[in-house]
């Protein structure tokens, strides 16, 4: 076998399709699953906001979320399902009780924007370390080539490590 190093196959785009692949898949498969069990009161907590302190409703102590955890409560007793229930909240405190932004229309520019960022941020760290290994190593070949000792350097330097060869 020689010396010379094999260069890695590049397979950045088929990995980026594979990993964005994926990311739709999960985020399709969390919006069409349907609840099956019947939803409880502190499954919706978790996932909707009380509308007047703008934070989640499961820590929320005012008149307001109270008056959300009723109706909550009500649908529940209803029968509806979870998204049922998060429809009735929307259409009776608007889209700001949601916890979390719909994963379709332009909402999904919520979940995208950030993975298309950091998989751009990758692509680019992928594509410039190894011009910045090879940079470097170009550099420290030439800074040992370039600065060769002097006649009294070498001395010096002789001495000094006979000095600590004692």
């Amino acid at each position: 076998m020689t010396g010379r190093r094999r260069k890695p196959a590049r397979t950045l785009p088929g990995s980026l399709a594979v990993i964005l692949a994926v990311v739709l898949t999960a985020i399709a498969s969390a919006s069409a699953s349907g609840s099956v069990t019947r939803p409880s009161l502190p499954t919706i907590e978790r996932q909707v906001m009380c509308v007047s302190c703008k934070i989640p409703l499961n820590v929320a102590q005012s008149p307001q979320a109270n008056r959300e955890r009723v109706f909550i409560q009500g649908l529940i007793n209803q029968g509806e399902s979870e998204a049922q229930i998060k429809s009735a909240l929307v259409s009776q405190y608007g889209p700001a009780v949601l916890g979390l932004p719909s994963a379709d229309g332009f909402d999904l520019a919520a979940y995208l924007v950030p993975l298309v960022v950091v998989l751009a941020l990758l692509a680019l760290l992928l594509t410039l370390l190894p011009r910045w290994r090879r940079h470097a190593r170009a550099q420290s070949g030439q800074a040992a080539i370039s600065a060769p000792l002097s006649v009294a350097d070498n001395t010096r330097l002789d001495s000094d490590l006979a000095h600590f060869d004692r």
